[in-house]
This record gives C-alpha cells, structure tokens and sequence, in this order.
C-alpha cells in the first residue's frame, strides 16, 4: 500500500490550523466541519456530523456489517491564541503546533489508512468533540458503535518510543464542597466558619487515602476560597484527581472520599463525583494486541510494544463492556497537553500502513475479536 508522507503532513496542517479546544462550541464546529471534509475528500463519502451539548462529533461508515471502529477526538486542551503562539510547522523531523500529537495527528493517521483500502467495507470513524473534557456526551455513542463493531481502535497518541497502550489507568474526579460561616476577619473573626481551614485538614485527609504500591492515586489538584482578604471564607472547593488500576479500589476511593467528616464541627463537608473511565485491563486488548504483532511482522514494520500508562481514554470506556480494544495507535512524539507538543515524522508512514493492515486483519477474520461465532451473530 501506498502512503505518501507529504500528503499527511499537508492534511495535518489542515486540522492543526482549525483551533478546537473543548467547550469552545464555535471552534469545535469548526474544527468537526474541517474532519469532515478531510474525510470525505479523502474517502470519497460524507460523514455524519451528530449534535451534542459538547460539540459536534463526526461519524464515518463504510458500506456492510459494521466490524471495526476507529475511535479518536478533535478536541483539545489546547485554548484559542495558541495557534498564534505556536503555528504549525515541521523542522528536522519534529511536527509542532497545538493538538499533532494528542491528537490530531491520530486522525489524520486513521483516515489515510482507511483510505489505503480498497475495500472500506465494515469500517467506522468515530472523532468525537468532549473526549478531553471526560466523554460525558459522547460516551453513549463510543459504547453503541462499539457494541456493534465488535473491535475497537483508539487512535491516541503512541506511548514512548512508539509503544502501544494495552493498559490504562481508570480515571476519576471528585469536588469536595467545604461550608462555613462568614465573618469580618478583623473585627470578630471568631464568628466565622473558616472554609479555607477546614479544607486544609480535608486536604491532608484526601493525600492519605491513594495507595501508589497498588497503582491507586487520588490528588487533590486545584482549590479555590475566599471572596476578599478582610473576610473570613464561608465557601471553599477542592478537586480531587483519581487513578486506579482495578474497580475495586476506585469503590475503596469513592468510599473513602464519601466519608470525609468536617473537623470543625460547625463546619459541612459534601463531596460529589467519582469514577468516570474504568480501568482498561490488559486482558481486553492482549488478543488485538497479538494480531498487531503479527501484522507488524508480516508487513516489515518495527513490531509494537505494549505498556500500560496511567492516562486514560475512550479505550477504557469500549474495553470496560467487554469490546477488545487496543490504544495508542495515533503518532510517535511527545508533550502531550505541553506547549513543547509534538509528532515525528519519521514513523508517520509506517504507523498508517499498520494501522490499514492491522484493520483489514480484523476484517477478514469470519468471528468477531474476542467473540464466538454465536455471539457474533447475535449482533
């Protein structure tokens, strides 16, 4: 198959050029009308573009029984002004600008080699527009298509060196609500209710409750207290970051986090939130993961490794029903969410011609992955 690395380069610049940072409903319709057209141009058929609260998300179906689905997002972390501060270029084999490695670079990866294929029969895309902001709205449609597909590729980016991810982290936020009492701070600040106090003993509360030995972070990430520097706070908020590697700790943590007790006791503690991406085990991608080892060798390319990662992504949410999944398929590079972000070059053409061969092995396999010929049928 033929894969022509200019012509990559000149439809990332295309995607990178249209700003689309999550919640930013004008950029992220930009941003899904530009997929789309990318698409289309590149595969010769419309994609569908689906509403939702968050943004628009593009959807592509090849003709026949659905088989593989081909999941990424347009979204990025990345807010408008950036594009001026850091455009797009590419110099000694480094691809920069905001969102080529996480992940604008995986769709473009995708559509080439879909389009690699002569017969695009049972393929889906699925870019969708919140995935950076957890997947709240998209999460219905990643898991139908999933569902129906019965194998899914997630195009995020490569781990390092290039390694596929065959495990990750589930994911979890949490925001611990702190209610006192206002007072003035200088003429009787033993009225008050200090919200700002009692968060700090919660604070350090919370920092007890991960067990790193066992792969279990929980870190509080940003506070906010206080109206003005004379007032004794009545309100402050803490938010809370969570990573497990099993559910049975995320239920340790949630119930952890729901037992917070004010140490002040005129002093209210409310906590919402919890689990939101499951843990993608190794189990749900070792049988995708050995076809494309051996794709890998029957094409010439470098043979993937696997790692888990402690990120996670819509590849937690498709393994967690029991869809085999396999992630990090998207570009080489590095600085994820970083203004140093970028994608090389120099594995580009060889990840797309994995990616259209590891797609058309699933394909012609008469059983879906990781299901038996019944349960195939009964899709």
């Amino acid at each position: 198959m033929t894969v022509d690395l200019d012509l990559l380069l000149d439809d990332l610049r295309t995607l990178v050029e249209v700003e689309s940072p999550s919640l930013d409903l004008p950029a992220v319709e930009q941003s899904a009308a530009a997929v789309a057209a990318l698409i289309e141009e590149r595969l010769g058929a419309p994609a569908e573009i689906v509403g939702s609260p968050a943004g628009p998300h593009v959807h592509w179906r090849g003709e026949g029984e659905p088989r593989v689905l081909i999941v990424g997002h347009h979204d990025t972390v990345h807010p408008r002004g950036s594009l001026a501060a850091r455009p797009f270029a590419v110099v000694d084999g480094r691809v920069t600008g905001p969102g080529v490695f996480d992940m604008k670079g995986g769709i473009v990866l995708a559509v080439h080699a879909v389009a690699a294929l002569g017969d695009r029969s049972g393929i889906e895309l699925l870019m969708t527009a919140d995935e950076e902001v957890g997947s709240r709205d998209s999460r219905q449609l990643i898991e139908e298509r999933a569902r129906a597909c019965g194998a899914v590729l997630v195009l995020e980016p490569a781990a390092d060196g290039g390694a596929i991810k065959i495990g990750r982290k589930g994911t979890g936020d949490f925001e611990v609500l702190v209610h006192g009492r206002a007072s003035h701070a200088g003429l009787e600040p033993e009225k008050g209710v200090n919200a700002l106090v009692e968060a700090s003993h919660q604070v350090l509360a919370i920092t007890t409750i991960g067990r790193p030995e066992a792969g279990t972070t929980v870190t509080p990430t940003v506070a906010q207290a206080g109206t003005a520097d004379n007032v004794v706070p009545a309100q402050a908020r803490v938010h809370v970051d969570m990573r497990v590697t099993e559910l049975a700790e995320a239920e340790r943590v949630e119930a952890a986090m729901a037992a917070l007790a004010a140490v002040d006791p005129e002093a209210r503690v409310e906590v919402v939130g919890g689990l939101n991406r499951p843990p993608m085990e190794e189990s749900a991608t070792a049988e995708l993961y050995a076809l494309a080892q051996k794709v890998a060798q029957g094409i010439g390319v470098p043979i993937p490794v696997g790692v888990a990662v402690g990120g996670g992504s819509d590849g937690n949410l498709t393994a967690a029903i029991g869809v085999p999944t396999l992630d990090g398929l998207g570009v080489t590079g590095g600085g994820a969410h970083a203004d140093h972000e970028f994608a090389e070059t120099a594995t580009m053409v060889e990840r797309t011609r994995l990616l259209s061969a590891l797609i058309a092995a699933i394909r012609s396999n008469p059983e879906r992955p990781g299901l038996t010929a019944a349960e195939a049928q009964q899709h």
